[in-house]
């Protein structure tokens, strides 16, 4: 297995950022064939998504972050930016972690589809992820 820790600047505004070109450039350096690419997000307020961006979809999925998990005074999570608690939830909605299939040394995606950080917690505008190759 072959795995790289990449750092990915999110900045201080909540994000859905699109890390498909990281993904694929870690296969090439890696010299992918076949197998399963891991991506791996180590922090409790972030997930992995695979979405189709900027035709809409990533707005979209922000926006309906905010009615599904606000950021009000409910949260019994309250240190951090009014609302934190809700970043601590996000990774029970979007998964921390998933596994695309890679093929001759490519992701296997559709046609519409990136590999995306989604990060909703402004405290933290920089984000380690792991990518993990293995080989088929």
């Amino acid at each position: 297995m072959r795995s790289e820790e990449i750092q990915v600047r999110t900045g201080e505004q909540e994000t859905v950022r699109d890390i498909t070109a990281e993904c694929e450039r870690f296969l090439r350096d890696a010299g992918a064939d076949d197998g399963l690419l891991h991506v791996f997000v180590p922090h409790a307020t972030a997930g992995i998504a695979v979405i189709e961006t900027g035709a809409g979809s990533d707005s979209d999925l922000l926006r309906q972050l905010h009615e599904i998990l606000p950021a009000d005074d409910r949260w019994g999570h309250r240190h951090g930016s009014p609302g934190h608690g809700r970043d601590h939830v996000l990774p029970a909605l979007i998964a921390p972690s998933m596994s695309v299939p890679v093929l001759g040394g490519r992701m296997a995606l559709g046609t519409w589809q990136s590999v995306c950080l989604v990060d909703t917690n402004t405290d933290n505008p920089s984000r380690k992820i792991r990518l993990s190759l293995l080989a088929g």
